[in-house]
């Protein structure tokens, strides 16, 4: 299962502390390795990335697995003008099984992932690609405002890091209901800041929601860093008794992200750089670790 089809099965859409910083430093560690080859990934959101099946179905016979997981279940096949199905044609479906665990259900040794879906991968040293396809939540911001320049490993990092934000907290860092280009990228000034002036004064969509130094005008509601911090990883898990994040860990989470969420691509982290970062090396390695050695 993916990891929203995994928040999904969850009532309050949230991972455990130790599951989502190992979650986090194994796709950090898989962006990483990705680059070092040569590609930008081209499409990193989480739904793209994967949970392993936490055992092997080939050790299990039929009955066990009908035992662990119910029987098929099944459909029947029917043409929409209602003639009978052609001849050797299959009279019925067989729905998928669900194979998955709620994301606030899954343990440390089951966090285990691949990330997948290389369909927009390129190696920016042989092709130069200049759309990006990712969902607009985390479709970096050059490119919309520097639409003539081609996209690189920076592409990447950005979509990372609403990727890890998405791992920790309960929802996306900037709000993707009915999201348009102008919505999202009035999020991202919210959020961050205001663009950097050549960005800033072609953008038509900032008149009637910002001034011209970037405050917000008449909007509610308008949401800081700090208040998506609260509302999307704090308070849903002080609801649920989970245990909150640590003043001290959070201050490395976001000074880990706000160097990955830079609006100039050439300002941004680099993964090996992001693996060197405190909280990567205080808090999410070390429980990727625990799940490695066993």
């Amino acid at each position: 299962m993916s990891l929203p089809e995994a928040k999904d099965a969850s009532y309050n859409r949230l991972f455990q502390l130790d599951v989502a910083r190992a979650l986090a430093a194994q796709l950090v560690l898989a962006v990483e390795y990705v680059h070092s080859k040569g590609f930008v990934h081209g499409d990193l959101h989480h739904g793209n990335v994967l949970l392993r099946l936490p055992f092997d179905l080939s050790k299990l016979s039929v009955e066990e697995l009908y035992k662990k997981y119910g029987e098929p279940e099944y459909e029947a096949i029917r043409r929409f003008d209602g003639q009978p199905l052609p001849p050797n044609f299959p009279s019925r479906a067989v729905l998928p099984i669900w194979l998955g665990e709620a994301s606030d259900k899954l343990k440390l040794q089951e966090a285990k992932i691949l990330l997948s879906d290389f369909g927009e991968a390129f190696s920016p040293a042989k092709q130069q690609i200049f759309e990006s396809h990712t969902p607009l939540v985390g479709r970096p911001p050059e490119a919309r405002f520097e639409p003539h320049k081609p996209l690189s490993f920076p592409s990447d990092i950005w979509s990372l890091g609403c990727s890890l934000w998405t791992i920790l907290g309960q929802n996306t860092l900037f709000d993707g209901i009915f999201a348009t280009e102008d919505s999202i990228t009035c999020e991202q000034v919210d959020a961050l800041g205001v663009l950097p002036p050549e960005w800033w004064f072609k953008w038509e969509g900032r008149h009637g929601r910002f001034t011209e130094d970037g405050k917000p005008i008449n909007r509610n509601p308008y949401r800081s860093w700090e208040d998506r911090f609260e509302q999307d990883m704090q308070e849903p898990r002080q609801r649920k008794g989970m245990p909150l994040i640590e003043p001290a860990e959070m201050d490395a989470i976001l000074k880990m992200l706000k160097s990955m969420l830079k609006f100039k691509p050439e300002k941004r982290s680099t993964a090996k750089q992001i693996l060197q970062c405190e909280w990567m090396v205080k808090w999410a390695l070390p429980e990727y670790e625990k799940i490695r050695k066993t």
